[in-house]
């Protein structure tokens, strides 16, 4: 057995708690979406599964009682179509992040190379759904679209 400080199988805990709310969440949406949009969603149950799996053992290894997901889970909007249940999709994946960011800051550095995996797991899928790119440079105002200016523009007595 592992050991493991009492705050890293808190952190553990919460990541598999997240991990469980999108497996629900996944069930839910692979059932109301169909084609490519039901595959990315079966891809990313499947995804999560994996991950849930293995943070149960790494909470067990370290003498750890892992977190059972709960009967049913509150959704922040139903959805009802599948521009919806990619919108939600994207609102996963940010609090299954949001969660592994936690765990980054472990003790344990097996730990937090995990978590920082999963994370860009996490946010990578939350891209894949998104119809547009990111922008290039987030936060900054978008770029004006302007004619090219010539050499001498702006040039004094020109």
């Amino acid at each position: 057995m592992l050991v493991s400080s009492a705050d890293d199988i808190e952190k553990l805990r919460k990541a598999l708690a997240a991990e469980h709310a999108a497996l629900f969440a996944y069930g839910l949406l692979a059932a109301r979406t169909s084609g490519t949009v039901r595959r990315r969603m079966s891809e990313a149950f499947e995804a999560h599964r994996a991950h849930r799996d293995q943070l149960r053992t790494l909470i067990t290894a370290r003498g750890g009682r892992p977190a059972e997901p709960d009967a049913s889970y509150a959704l922040p909007f139903f959805p009802s179509n599948a521009t919806l249940a990619v919108k939600l999709a994207v609102q996963l994946e940010s609090g299954v992040a949001a969660a592994y960011l936690e765990l980054v800051s472990a003790q344990d550095q097996k730990l937090r190379e995990h978590a920082a995996l999963a994370m860009q797991e996490a946010v990578k899928r939350s891209y894949a759904f998104r119809p547009d790119p990111p922008a290039a440079f987030p936060g900054m105002p978008a770029a004006v679209a302007s004619s090219p200016a010539s050499p001498s523009a702006g040039q004094a007595g020109g």
